[in-house]
């Protein structure tokens, strides 16, 4: 792909192993800095493809004087580009420089009152007293002349360090999380004043870039086949192909039957009759209802789901000429995941969503406009490229659709009965303007029934739960504190509304030790 503006300006982040790994690669971008993650050996040479202004070493769960514990290539401290050590990181970098590592006397978890020595440099504009989140087990001692101290808490007496000969500079805390109220400077003053980087890594530039590489790559007679699924991700990508390549970009939306309420109708309203994009909807609710009839374990309606899904595109794919192309669309912590990147984790992407499945012998090549991207950028695309509000900002949905909401066997009326029911739920989130201040909220349909009354009669009947979650990355989750008034007028409201249930219940459980989706 043809460098995007801003991509001249990169800070490599190296993760030894941290949670917090891709939430720091998202800071860096919310600055206006690309960032890329890469393993903690990177090599010089890899390093030096990338010019990067300067690089980040990540916290992790490892003691740097363990067996086994990742560490950096020394060489990387010589290079003279600008470093900043967050906790491990800083631990890992300093014990190279000559420091000593050992396991701290009082153990640091949670917030921890920060005295800045040193209001320079790396922490401007910071407060002399101020509020940090520690999460460490050991700490630096033992310090040669050759560093100085800039900030401390009562019990760590570097908490903030810088060399005195080398752009290095390491905080035993963590600046990129919520709960250090002044990390958002700290990153300014790194990036900016120490890197020297100008901000200009900027969305609407990388759309002027992919564009190019598109109509660049694909020849004047040759289409690209992209799979709607009425998600954020294909549909940001069908607005950019076709901002790219017009009419020759052909859209395939199927209908498995198991999609949210007037799914068809939005996504043949947005880029039907919209964008005017040539879009090709296949409706097979009914085969693939057929295929799962008696299919209640989850995987096996996945895998059903997922076969019956690769011959209705692949059928409807066989119809278009000249297509050489497969648009996906694939984001960076997919590429992450699946081990294509610098980054080099060993996990493998999910092959169920959108799609992502579909086996090489359909014989496309694999065009991937979003693989450089965070979800929340996607979205700041969407809006760029003129998708409609209620379509950039949808909640994520499982690329199996309500089969795996809908607990048990699926039949077309238990279906329709979840249908109504979600809808309902999100209506009324939306109406309490809470759909953009939750990260996923959906309705359950579960695979048992209980016993109520209505009128005078006594009624056995379905019972339905409700989940909503608040996350940063889907990685943990925490259950959304809804009103208890919005609660209850989503209950009523469904137990009047939809036939056949008399209990609604709302599910409290966060991520770990329970999984967002039920299924």
């Amino acid at each position: 792909m043809t460098k995007p503006l801003g991509q001249s300006e990169t800070i490599l982040i190296l993760d030894f192993g941290s949670q917090y790994a891709q939430l720091i690669a998202r800071r860096v971008r919310e600055k206006n800095v690309y960032s890329l993650l890469a393993r903690p050996d990177v090599t010089i040479e890899e390093i030096r493809a990338h010019n990067p202004k300067g690089l980040i070493f990540t916290g992790g769960p490892s003691s740097v004087y363990e067996d086994g514990a990742p560490r950096c290539r020394p060489e990387l401290l010589e290079m003279g580009l600008p470093i900043l050590g967050i906790c491990y990181g800083m631990q890992i970098a300093s014990q190279i420089l000559g420091a000593e590592i050992h396991p701290a006397e009082s153990r640091e978890y949670g917030r921890a009152n920060l005295t800045v020595t040193q209001p320079n440099d790396l922490l401007k504009n910071v407060p002399a007293e101020t509020t940090v989140w520690m999460s460490h087990g050991d700490q630096v001692r033992d310090l040669s002349d050759d560093f100085e101290a800039l900030a401390t808490t009562p019990t760590c007496p570097y908490a903030a360090v810088k060399h005195k000969t080398r752009p290095f500079y390491g905080v035993q805390f963590h600046p990129e999380v919520t709960h250090t109220p002044h990390g958002n400077e700290i990153f300014d003053n790194f990036l900016y004043d120490i890197c020297g980087c100008g901000g200009l890594w900027q969305m609407g530039s990388f759309i002027d870039a992919v564009v190019e590489d598109v109509q660049k790559r694909v020849g004047p007679s040759e289409r690209v086949i992209c799979g709607l699924s009425g998600g954020v991700d294909s549909s940001v990508v069908a607005a950019l192909l076709h901002k790219a390549i017009g009419d020759r970009l052909a859209c395939i939306f199927v209908d498995n039957g198991c999609l949210r309420m007037n799914e068809v109708q939005l996504v043949e309203t947005t880029f039907a009759d919209h964008f005017h994009i040539n879009l090709t909807t296949v409706r097979a609710a009914d085969d693939f209802l057929k295929r799962l009839e008696g299919v209640t374990e989850p995987q096996e309606k996945r895998r059903v789901i997922g076969h019956t899904f690769i011959d209705k595109f692949k059928e409807a794919a066989g119809s278009i000429p000249n297509a050489r192309f497969l648009a996906q669309g694939t984001l960076y912590p997919d590429v992450i995941e699946s081990g294509h990147s610098l980054a080099g984790q060993a996990a493998n992407i999910k092959l169920h969503h959108n799609v992502g499945g579909l086996p090489e012998e359909l014989g496309f090549e694999l065009i991937e406009p979003l693989r450089d991207l965070f979800k929340d950028e996607v979205r700041r695309m969407g809006e760029l490229l003129g998708l409609p509000e209620k379509m950039v900002w949808r909640h994520p949905f499982p690329g199996p659709g309500l089969a795996v909401r809908c607990l048990g066997e699926i039949t077309s009326e238990r279906l329709d009965t979840l249908r109504q029911a979600d809808n309902i739920l999100i209506e009324e989130i939306t109406a309490a303007d809470l759909y953009r201040k939750t990260s996923q909220t959906f309705a359950v349909l579960l695979p048992v029934r209980s016993v109520g009354v209505m009128g005078d009669g006594r009624t056995y009947e379905n019972v339905v739960a409700l989940r909503s979650v608040d996350t940063n990355d889907f990685m943990t989750a925490d259950w959304s504190r809804i009103p208890y008034d919005v609660l209850a007028t989503i209950s009523n409201r469904i137990i009047n509304e939809v036939r056949g249930v008399n209990r609604v219940v709302y599910d409290i459980s966060s991520k770990p030790p329970a999984t967002i989706e039920w299924e």
